[in-house]
Protein backbone atom coordinates (compact mmCIF):
# COMPACT_ATOMS: atom_id res chain seq x y z
CA UNK A 1 0.00 0.00 0.00
CA UNK A 2 2.69 2.06 0.85
CA UNK A 3 4.47 1.39 -2.13
CA UNK A 4 1.23 2.22 -3.85
CA UNK A 5 1.09 5.27 -2.42
CA UNK A 6 4.64 6.47 -3.08
CA UNK A 7 4.36 5.26 -6.89
CA UNK A 8 1.44 7.78 -7.20
CA UNK A 9 2.56 10.39 -5.19
CA UNK A 10 6.17 10.15 -8.00
CA UNK A 11 3.55 10.42 -11.08
CA UNK A 12 1.45 13.04 -9.70
CA UNK A 13 4.37 15.17 -9.49
CA UNK A 14 5.67 14.33 -12.64
CA UNK A 15 2.84 15.09 -14.28
CA UNK A 16 2.82 18.80 -12.31
CA UNK A 17 6.35 19.41 -13.38
CA UNK A 18 5.46 18.54 -16.83
CA UNK A 19 2.72 21.02 -17.16
CA UNK A 20 4.57 23.43 -15.07
CA UNK A 21 7.35 23.36 -17.29
CA UNK A 22 4.84 23.66 -20.69
CA UNK A 23 2.88 26.83 -18.92
CA UNK A 24 6.61 28.60 -18.57
CA UNK A 25 7.22 27.41 -21.92
CA UNK A 26 4.14 29.20 -23.50
CA UNK A 27 4.21 32.47 -21.04
CA UNK A 28 7.74 33.25 -22.14
CA UNK A 29 7.30 32.33 -26.09
CA UNK A 30 3.93 34.67 -25.66
CA UNK A 31 5.99 37.56 -23.80
CA UNK A 32 9.24 37.11 -26.36
CA UNK A 33 7.05 39.13 -29.16
CA UNK A 34 6.17 42.40 -26.68
CA UNK A 35 9.98 42.35 -25.87
CA UNK A 36 11.48 42.84 -29.62
CA UNK A 37 8.50 45.28 -30.45
CA UNK A 38 9.53 47.06 -27.78
CA UNK A 39 12.86 47.12 -28.49
CA UNK A 40 12.02 47.98 -32.06
CA UNK A 41 9.49 50.26 -31.09
CA UNK A 42 11.99 52.39 -29.03
CA UNK A 43 14.79 52.51 -31.68
CA UNK A 44 11.91 54.42 -34.08
CA UNK A 45 11.15 56.52 -31.24
CA UNK A 46 14.72 57.66 -31.11
CA UNK A 47 15.16 58.18 -34.69
CA UNK A 48 12.07 60.26 -34.89
CA UNK A 49 13.04 62.38 -32.19
CA UNK A 50 16.31 62.91 -33.35
CA UNK A 51 14.86 63.86 -36.79
CA UNK A 52 12.13 66.14 -35.71
CA UNK A 53 14.49 67.76 -33.98
CA UNK A 54 16.20 68.36 -37.03
CA UNK A 55 13.60 69.78 -38.98
CA UNK A 56 12.40 71.96 -36.14
CA UNK A 57 16.02 73.19 -36.22
CA UNK A 58 16.05 73.65 -39.94
CA UNK A 59 12.74 76.24 -39.52
CA UNK A 60 14.65 78.37 -36.92
CA UNK A 61 17.59 78.22 -39.32
CA UNK A 62 15.48 79.70 -42.07
CA UNK A 63 13.94 82.14 -39.50
CA UNK A 64 16.81 83.59 -37.89
CA UNK A 65 18.56 84.30 -41.15
CA UNK A 66 15.67 84.98 -44.15
CA UNK A 67 12.15 84.54 -42.48
CA UNK A 68 10.93 85.88 -46.07
CA UNK A 69 11.66 82.43 -47.65
CA UNK A 70 9.05 80.74 -45.32
CA UNK A 71 6.60 82.41 -47.89
CA UNK A 72 8.05 79.95 -50.56
CA UNK A 73 9.36 77.08 -48.25
CA UNK A 74 6.43 76.30 -45.97
CA UNK A 75 3.79 76.41 -48.79
CA UNK A 76 5.88 73.92 -50.48
CA UNK A 77 6.61 71.64 -47.39
CA UNK A 78 2.60 71.76 -46.58
CA UNK A 79 1.99 70.27 -50.30
CA UNK A 80 5.20 67.40 -49.34
CA UNK A 81 3.37 66.33 -46.59
CA UNK A 82 0.19 66.26 -47.58
CA UNK A 83 0.48 64.67 -50.99
CA UNK A 84 2.68 61.92 -49.49
CA UNK A 85 -0.55 61.06 -46.92
CA UNK A 86 -3.10 61.32 -49.99
CA UNK A 87 -1.37 59.23 -52.55
CA UNK A 88 0.65 56.39 -50.70
CA UNK A 89 -1.74 56.33 -47.17
CA UNK A 90 -4.68 58.64 -46.59
CA UNK A 91 -4.74 56.54 -42.99
CA UNK A 92 -1.53 57.77 -41.73
CA UNK A 93 -2.89 61.59 -41.84
CA UNK A 94 -3.50 63.57 -38.84
CA UNK A 95 -2.39 62.58 -34.77
CA UNK A 96 -2.73 58.66 -35.71
CA UNK A 97 -4.27 57.83 -32.03
CA UNK A 98 -7.68 57.46 -33.65
CA UNK A 99 -5.94 55.00 -36.33
CA UNK A 100 -5.01 53.03 -32.92
CA UNK A 101 -8.35 53.16 -31.12
CA UNK A 102 -10.00 52.47 -34.50
CA UNK A 103 -8.03 49.73 -35.21
CA UNK A 104 -8.12 47.70 -31.48
CA UNK A 105 -12.05 48.23 -32.04
CA UNK A 106 -11.38 46.22 -35.37
CA UNK A 107 -9.02 43.68 -33.73
CA UNK A 108 -11.14 40.46 -35.08
CA UNK A 109 -10.05 37.94 -37.79
CA UNK A 110 -13.28 39.53 -40.15
CA UNK A 111 -11.74 43.17 -40.12
CA UNK A 112 -8.29 42.48 -40.88
CA UNK A 113 -7.65 44.41 -44.18
CA UNK A 114 -9.41 47.43 -42.42
CA UNK A 115 -6.71 47.26 -39.61
CA UNK A 116 -3.85 46.35 -42.43
CA UNK A 117 -5.16 50.27 -43.81
CA UNK A 118 -4.87 51.46 -40.52
CA UNK A 119 -1.79 49.98 -39.07
CA UNK A 120 1.30 48.66 -41.64
CA UNK A 121 4.89 49.34 -42.35
CA UNK A 122 3.83 51.85 -45.04
CA UNK A 123 1.76 53.80 -42.32
CA UNK A 124 5.31 54.00 -40.29
CA UNK A 125 6.70 55.28 -43.33
CA UNK A 126 4.52 57.89 -44.42
CA UNK A 127 3.26 58.69 -40.89
CA UNK A 128 7.12 59.99 -40.06
CA UNK A 129 7.92 61.46 -43.76
CA UNK A 130 5.24 63.74 -43.64
CA UNK A 131 5.20 64.97 -40.27
CA UNK A 132 8.89 65.71 -40.90
CA UNK A 133 7.94 67.76 -44.04
CA UNK A 134 5.58 69.41 -41.70
CA UNK A 135 7.71 70.07 -39.30
CA UNK A 136 10.36 71.49 -41.38
CA UNK A 137 7.88 74.06 -43.11
CA UNK A 138 6.54 75.60 -39.46
CA UNK A 139 3.93 73.42 -38.86
CA UNK A 140 2.38 73.27 -35.31
CA UNK A 141 2.55 69.69 -35.13
CA UNK A 142 3.77 67.23 -32.79
CA UNK A 143 5.33 63.78 -33.00
CA UNK A 144 4.33 62.25 -29.96
CA UNK A 145 0.84 60.91 -31.51
CA UNK A 146 2.28 59.60 -34.86
CA UNK A 147 4.81 57.89 -32.76
CA UNK A 148 2.11 55.62 -31.27
CA UNK A 149 0.64 54.70 -34.60
CA UNK A 150 4.10 53.62 -35.43
CA UNK A 151 4.43 51.99 -32.26
CA UNK A 152 1.01 50.20 -32.71
CA UNK A 153 2.14 49.30 -36.56
CA UNK A 154 5.47 47.72 -35.14
CA UNK A 155 3.82 45.24 -32.74
CA UNK A 156 0.89 44.50 -35.16
CA UNK A 157 3.90 43.21 -37.68
CA UNK A 158 5.37 41.15 -35.43
CA UNK A 159 2.08 39.63 -34.59
CA UNK A 160 1.71 38.76 -37.75
CA UNK A 161 4.99 37.33 -38.45
CA UNK A 162 4.77 34.92 -35.77
CA UNK A 163 5.06 31.41 -37.17
CA UNK A 164 1.90 29.32 -37.52
CA UNK A 165 3.49 26.92 -34.03
CA UNK A 166 3.48 29.94 -31.95
CA UNK A 167 1.64 30.35 -28.95
CA UNK A 168 -1.08 32.47 -30.02
CA UNK A 169 -1.48 36.53 -28.91
CA UNK A 170 -4.38 38.53 -29.11
CA UNK A 171 -3.84 40.99 -31.75
CA UNK A 172 -5.75 43.69 -29.75
CA UNK A 173 -3.76 43.40 -26.67
CA UNK A 174 -0.53 43.45 -28.67
CA UNK A 175 -1.95 46.78 -30.38
CA UNK A 176 -2.87 48.19 -27.04
CA UNK A 177 0.38 47.54 -25.70
CA UNK A 178 2.36 48.94 -28.58
CA UNK A 179 0.48 52.45 -28.37
CA UNK A 180 1.29 52.35 -24.42
CA UNK A 181 5.08 51.81 -25.14
CA UNK A 182 5.06 54.37 -28.35
CA UNK A 183 3.59 56.80 -25.57
CA UNK A 184 6.32 55.68 -23.01
CA UNK A 185 9.04 56.42 -25.18
CA UNK A 186 8.01 59.74 -27.11
CA UNK A 187 7.57 61.35 -23.84
CA UNK A 188 9.64 59.17 -21.45
CA UNK A 189 6.58 58.98 -19.32
CA UNK A 190 6.14 55.19 -18.59
CA UNK A 191 3.14 55.57 -15.83
CA UNK A 192 1.76 57.86 -18.67
CA UNK A 193 1.82 55.06 -21.45
CA UNK A 194 0.45 52.83 -18.76
CA UNK A 195 -3.03 54.83 -17.62
CA UNK A 196 -3.47 56.27 -21.52
CA UNK A 197 -3.65 52.43 -22.45
CA UNK A 198 -5.49 52.22 -19.65
CA UNK A 199 -8.14 55.16 -20.33
CA UNK A 200 -8.03 55.82 -23.74
CA UNK A 201 -7.94 52.26 -25.27
CA UNK A 202 -9.46 49.83 -23.03
CA UNK A 203 -12.54 49.02 -22.08
CA UNK A 204 -11.65 45.71 -20.29
CA UNK A 205 -9.54 44.75 -16.76
CA UNK A 206 -6.04 45.43 -17.31
CA UNK A 207 -5.32 41.75 -15.35
CA UNK A 208 -5.86 40.23 -19.12
CA UNK A 209 -2.40 41.77 -20.01
CA UNK A 210 -0.93 43.53 -17.56
CA UNK A 211 2.32 41.92 -17.91
CA UNK A 212 2.71 42.27 -21.48
CA UNK A 213 1.92 45.91 -21.48
CA UNK A 214 4.09 46.84 -18.15
CA UNK A 215 6.58 44.82 -20.07
CA UNK A 216 6.43 46.57 -23.14
CA UNK A 217 6.87 50.17 -21.86
CA UNK A 218 9.04 49.10 -19.38
CA UNK A 219 11.40 48.21 -22.53
CA UNK A 220 10.62 50.86 -24.99
CA UNK A 221 11.23 53.07 -22.19
CA UNK A 222 14.38 51.35 -21.53
CA UNK A 223 15.68 51.73 -24.82
CA UNK A 224 15.02 54.96 -25.63
CA UNK A 225 16.33 56.36 -22.34
CA UNK A 226 19.86 54.17 -23.23
CA UNK A 227 19.99 56.12 -26.53
CA UNK A 228 19.10 59.43 -25.32
CA UNK A 229 19.76 59.35 -21.90
CA UNK A 230 17.29 59.80 -18.69
CA UNK A 231 15.91 63.21 -19.52
CA UNK A 232 12.63 64.56 -18.35
CA UNK A 233 10.52 65.82 -21.29
CA UNK A 234 10.64 69.60 -19.87
CA UNK A 235 12.37 69.48 -16.79
CA UNK A 236 12.18 70.48 -13.07
CA UNK A 237 10.26 74.01 -12.54
CA UNK A 238 9.75 75.79 -9.38
CA UNK A 239 6.50 75.03 -7.56
CA UNK A 240 7.32 75.60 -4.06
CA UNK A 241 5.78 78.26 -1.44
CA UNK A 242 2.81 78.10 -3.55
CA UNK A 243 -0.45 80.58 -2.30
CA UNK A 244 -3.06 78.79 -0.42
CA UNK A 245 -5.92 80.06 -2.97
CA UNK A 246 -3.80 78.80 -5.91
CA UNK A 247 -6.81 75.95 -6.11
CA UNK A 248 -9.30 78.52 -7.37
CA UNK A 249 -6.72 79.98 -10.13
CA UNK A 250 -6.00 75.87 -11.30
CA UNK A 251 -10.07 76.20 -11.53
CA UNK A 252 -10.25 79.08 -13.77
CA UNK A 253 -7.39 78.10 -16.07
CA UNK A 254 -8.48 74.44 -16.17
CA UNK A 255 -12.31 75.90 -17.34
CA UNK A 256 -10.59 78.30 -20.14
CA UNK A 257 -7.83 75.89 -21.42
CA UNK A 258 -10.55 72.91 -21.58
CA UNK A 259 -13.15 75.13 -23.38
CA UNK A 260 -10.61 75.96 -25.64
CA UNK A 261 -9.27 72.62 -26.30
CA UNK A 262 -13.02 71.32 -27.18
CA UNK A 263 -13.31 74.30 -29.72
CA UNK A 264 -9.97 73.82 -31.23
CA UNK A 265 -11.58 70.15 -31.61
CA UNK A 266 -14.75 71.45 -33.18
CA UNK A 267 -13.34 73.67 -35.92
CA UNK A 268 -10.86 71.40 -36.85
CA UNK A 269 -13.69 68.45 -37.53
CA UNK A 270 -15.86 71.46 -39.01
CA UNK A 271 -13.15 71.80 -41.61
CA UNK A 272 -12.66 68.41 -42.15
CA UNK A 273 -16.28 68.14 -43.05
CA UNK A 274 -16.05 71.39 -45.17
CA UNK A 275 -13.07 69.88 -47.24
CA UNK A 276 -15.29 66.48 -47.98
CA UNK A 277 -16.76 69.00 -50.54
CA UNK A 278 -14.36 69.71 -52.41
CA UNK A 279 -14.85 68.27 -55.88
CA UNK A 280 -10.92 68.60 -57.11
CA UNK A 281 -7.66 67.78 -56.16
CA UNK A 282 -6.87 71.80 -57.02
CA UNK A 283 -9.35 72.60 -54.19
CA UNK A 284 -7.19 70.61 -51.70
CA UNK A 285 -3.74 71.96 -52.87
CA UNK A 286 -5.02 75.35 -53.06
CA UNK A 287 -6.09 75.07 -48.84
CA UNK A 288 -2.71 73.22 -47.96
CA UNK A 289 -0.86 76.21 -49.42
CA UNK A 290 -3.62 78.79 -48.07
CA UNK A 291 -3.03 76.98 -44.29
CA UNK A 292 0.84 77.10 -44.89
CA UNK A 293 0.87 80.89 -46.60
CA UNK A 294 -1.35 82.22 -43.13
CA UNK A 295 0.48 80.60 -40.57
CA UNK A 296 4.10 82.24 -41.80
CA UNK A 297 2.15 85.56 -42.12
CA UNK A 298 1.00 85.62 -38.97
CA UNK A 299 4.72 84.69 -37.60
CA UNK A 300 6.44 87.28 -39.60
CA UNK A 301 3.70 89.94 -38.95
CA UNK A 302 2.89 89.36 -35.65
CA UNK A 303 5.06 86.34 -33.78
CA UNK A 304 7.54 84.05 -34.94
CA UNK A 305 6.72 81.75 -31.74
CA UNK A 306 3.36 81.14 -33.63
CA UNK A 307 5.68 78.26 -35.29
CA UNK A 308 6.58 74.67 -34.65
CA UNK A 309 5.26 72.09 -32.08
CA UNK A 310 5.32 74.80 -29.40
CA UNK A 311 8.05 73.19 -26.94
CA UNK A 312 10.43 76.59 -26.67
CA UNK A 313 7.39 77.93 -25.14
CA UNK A 314 7.10 75.72 -22.41
CA UNK A 315 10.50 75.81 -21.63
CA UNK A 316 11.09 79.38 -21.13
CA UNK A 317 7.93 80.31 -19.59
CA UNK A 318 8.42 77.66 -17.25
CA UNK A 319 12.48 77.93 -16.50
CA UNK A 320 13.40 81.92 -17.57
CA UNK A 321 12.08 84.85 -16.06
CA UNK A 322 9.87 85.85 -19.06
CA UNK A 323 7.33 84.09 -17.43
CA UNK A 324 4.30 86.20 -18.90
CA UNK A 325 3.23 85.98 -22.39
CA UNK A 326 1.24 88.10 -24.47
CA UNK A 327 -2.57 88.11 -24.63
CA UNK A 328 -3.00 86.62 -28.35
CA UNK A 329 -0.32 83.36 -28.05
CA UNK A 330 -2.96 81.31 -26.89
CA UNK A 331 -4.92 82.12 -29.94
CA UNK A 332 -1.93 82.01 -32.18
CA UNK A 333 -1.13 78.75 -30.83
CA UNK A 334 -4.76 77.09 -31.14
CA UNK A 335 -4.72 78.87 -34.62
CA UNK A 336 -1.99 77.12 -35.84
CA UNK A 337 -1.96 73.66 -34.61
CA UNK A 338 -5.70 74.24 -36.65
CA UNK A 339 -3.91 75.46 -39.91
CA UNK A 340 -1.35 72.38 -39.71
CA UNK A 341 -3.77 69.79 -38.65
CA UNK A 342 -6.46 70.37 -41.00
CA UNK A 343 -4.41 70.32 -44.26
CA UNK A 344 -4.89 66.27 -43.71
CA UNK A 345 -0.96 65.43 -43.54
CA UNK A 346 0.63 63.72 -40.57
CA UNK A 347 1.14 65.60 -37.38
CA UNK A 348 0.30 65.16 -33.98
CA UNK A 349 -1.90 67.29 -31.45
CA UNK A 350 -0.10 66.55 -28.05
CA UNK A 351 2.71 68.90 -27.96
CA UNK A 352 0.87 72.24 -29.79
CA UNK A 353 -1.98 70.91 -27.57
CA UNK A 354 0.26 71.39 -24.46
CA UNK A 355 1.92 74.19 -25.63
CA UNK A 356 -1.31 75.91 -26.15
CA UNK A 357 -2.36 75.41 -22.48
CA UNK A 358 1.01 76.55 -21.27
CA UNK A 359 0.13 79.96 -22.97
CA UNK A 360 -3.35 79.75 -21.46
CA UNK A 361 -2.09 79.50 -17.73
CA UNK A 362 1.01 82.56 -18.62
CA UNK A 363 -1.26 84.56 -19.97
CA UNK A 364 -3.75 84.36 -16.81
CA UNK A 365 -0.71 84.42 -14.61
CA UNK A 366 -0.05 87.64 -16.09
CA UNK A 367 -3.37 89.21 -15.22
CA UNK A 368 -2.87 89.04 -11.27
CA UNK A 369 0.91 89.29 -11.97
CA UNK A 370 1.70 85.92 -9.95
CA UNK A 371 4.77 85.16 -8.42
CA UNK A 372 7.21 82.82 -10.34
CA UNK A 373 5.65 79.82 -8.50
CA UNK A 374 2.15 80.30 -8.94
CA UNK A 375 2.52 81.08 -12.74
CA UNK A 376 4.47 77.71 -13.15
CA UNK A 377 1.63 75.90 -11.91
CA UNK A 378 -1.26 77.57 -13.61
CA UNK A 379 1.27 76.66 -16.74
CA UNK A 380 1.06 73.28 -15.95
CA UNK A 381 -2.48 73.57 -15.07
CA UNK A 382 -2.65 74.86 -18.44
CA UNK A 383 -1.48 71.99 -20.37
CA UNK A 384 -3.26 69.45 -18.25
CA UNK A 385 -6.33 71.61 -19.08
CA UNK A 386 -6.14 71.66 -22.72
CA UNK A 387 -4.83 68.69 -23.05
CA UNK A 388 -7.69 66.76 -21.64
CA UNK A 389 -10.05 69.44 -23.48
CA UNK A 390 -8.78 67.62 -26.81
CA UNK A 391 -8.74 64.34 -25.34
CA UNK A 392 -10.94 63.82 -22.08
CA UNK A 393 -8.00 61.72 -20.51
CA UNK A 394 -8.30 63.83 -17.47
CA UNK A 395 -5.81 61.20 -15.38
CA UNK A 396 -3.50 60.97 -18.54
CA UNK A 397 -2.79 64.36 -19.01
CA UNK A 398 -2.31 65.17 -15.31
CA UNK A 399 0.08 62.07 -15.55
CA UNK A 400 2.02 63.12 -18.29
CA UNK A 401 2.69 66.58 -17.03
CA UNK A 402 3.63 65.59 -13.89
CA UNK A 403 6.25 62.58 -15.36
CA UNK A 404 7.69 65.16 -17.74
CA UNK A 405 8.11 67.70 -14.83
CA UNK A 406 8.74 65.29 -11.85
CA UNK A 407 6.25 67.79 -9.90
CA UNK A 408 4.93 65.33 -7.13
CA UNK A 409 4.04 67.56 -4.97
CA UNK A 410 1.40 69.30 -7.17
CA UNK A 411 -0.34 65.96 -8.43
CA UNK A 412 -3.65 67.13 -6.85
CA UNK A 413 -4.04 70.40 -8.26
CA UNK A 414 -2.37 68.90 -11.56
CA UNK A 415 -5.83 66.18 -10.81
CA UNK A 416 -7.95 69.10 -10.24
CA UNK A 417 -6.76 70.82 -13.42
CA UNK A 418 -7.32 67.45 -15.08
CA UNK A 419 -11.14 67.17 -13.69
CA UNK A 420 -12.52 70.91 -14.30
CA UNK A 421 -11.55 70.97 -18.17
CA UNK A 422 -12.96 67.39 -18.92
CA UNK A 423 -16.23 68.85 -17.32
CA UNK A 424 -15.80 72.62 -18.84
CA UNK A 425 -15.15 70.83 -22.72
CA UNK A 426 -18.34 68.79 -21.91
CA UNK A 427 -20.33 71.78 -22.69
CA UNK A 428 -18.96 72.22 -26.39
CA UNK A 429 -18.67 68.79 -27.06
CA UNK A 430 -20.14 65.23 -25.07
CA UNK A 431 -17.44 63.31 -27.33
CA UNK A 432 -13.40 63.69 -27.27
CA UNK A 433 -11.94 65.13 -30.82
CA UNK A 434 -10.63 61.36 -31.04
CA UNK A 435 -13.75 59.51 -30.67
CA UNK A 436 -15.05 61.74 -33.35
CA UNK A 437 -12.48 60.94 -35.34
CA UNK A 438 -12.00 57.20 -34.90
CA UNK A 439 -16.27 57.06 -35.90
CA UNK A 440 -14.68 59.08 -39.18
CA UNK A 441 -12.26 56.53 -40.04
CA UNK A 442 -14.58 53.73 -39.51
CA UNK A 443 -17.21 55.15 -41.80
CA UNK A 444 -14.77 55.74 -44.36
CA UNK A 445 -13.28 52.01 -44.13
CA UNK A 446 -16.71 50.88 -44.00
CA UNK A 447 -17.75 52.20 -47.29
CA UNK A 448 -14.47 51.41 -49.08
CA UNK A 449 -15.54 47.85 -48.20
CA UNK A 450 -18.79 48.13 -49.70
CA UNK A 451 -17.62 49.60 -52.93
CA UNK A 452 -14.85 46.95 -52.98
CA UNK A 453 -17.77 44.54 -52.74
CA UNK A 454 -19.76 45.84 -55.35
CA UNK A 455 -17.12 46.51 -57.82
CA UNK A 456 -15.59 42.76 -57.64
CA UNK A 457 -19.29 41.13 -58.78
CA UNK A 458 -19.27 43.67 -61.33
CA UNK A 459 -15.78 42.73 -62.53
CA UNK A 460 -16.50 39.15 -62.31
CA UNK A 461 -19.47 39.46 -64.84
Amino acid sequence: MLKLFRKVRHEVKKKFDQISNERLKSNLLQAVPFWIASLITGLFAVLYTKLFVLAEAGTSFIVSHNHLLLFLFSPLCFFIGWILVERFAKYARGSGIPQVIAAVELSTPRYHNRIKKLLSLRIIFIKILSSLFMALGGGVVGREGPTIQVAGSVFKKINEWLPEWWPKISKRNMIMAGAGAGLAAAFNTPLGGIVFTVEELTRTHINFFKTALFSAIIISGLTAQSLLGPYLYLGYPDVNNLSGWIFLAVIIVAVIAGLAGSIMSRIILFLFKWKKTFNSRYKHILYVTGCAVILVAVSFFINERALGSGKEIMTSTLFTHEKFLPWYMPILRIGGSILSFSTGAAGGIFAPALAAGSSVGSVIASWFHFSEANTNLLILAGMVGLLTGVTRTPFTSAILVLEMTDRHSVIFHLMLAGLVAGMAAYIVDRHSFYDRLKVQYMQELHKEEEVKEEVTPALAG
